[in-house]
């Protein structure tokens, strides 16, 4: 099982922090930054902040688990998380120095429900807990659990 981290980065704007992901000749699109935790990682906030300062430069501080997908295959872990400040110049990672990978550009964006239909930010499933829980009111700090 491939185990995955991720984070619904918000900004001190409340807005969103997102990756727009861009290969040549194929159409953009927006994920939540994380990736793989290493087989040696202390715990998943541990990789998960590492994977945050390498894909953003900035410093997350992690508010608790939102949702866990499970295809069988990999294990993805979203989590809420809030960032002060992010820096393309300060990014590091192999992903940012092989052009086969394509393009990463940090994209801070309104969190709203227009945004999130627009951009259609991958996984859809979490796409969609951020739009239930601004269709309802529901502030995102709810739906995290901080003991995990």
């Amino acid at each position: 099982m491939i185990e995955c981290v991720r984070a619904v980065l918000i900004t001190p704007d409340d807005r969103l922090l997102l990756i727009r992901r861009t290969w040549p000749g194929a159409t953009p699109h927006w994920v939540f930054p994380g990736g793989h935790v290493e087989p040696d990682a202390p715990g998943l906030r541990a990789a998960l902040t590492r994977e945050i300062r390498e894909e953003t430069g900035g410093e997350p501080r992690i508010t608790g688990l939102l949702h866990v997908l499970d295809d069988g295959h990999r294990r993805q872990h979203f989590y809420l998380a809030r960032i002060r400040t992010w820096s393309e110049a300060d990014r590091t990672g192999p992903e940012f120095d092989d052009p086969d990978r394509g393009e990463f550009h940090l994209e801070d964006v309104p969190l709203t429900l227009r945004t999130l239909d627009v951009l259609r930010p991958d996984p859809e499933e979490i796409a969609a807990l951020l739009r239930d829980a601004l269709a309802t009111g529901t502030e995102l700090s709810t739906l995290a659990d901080p003991a995990r």
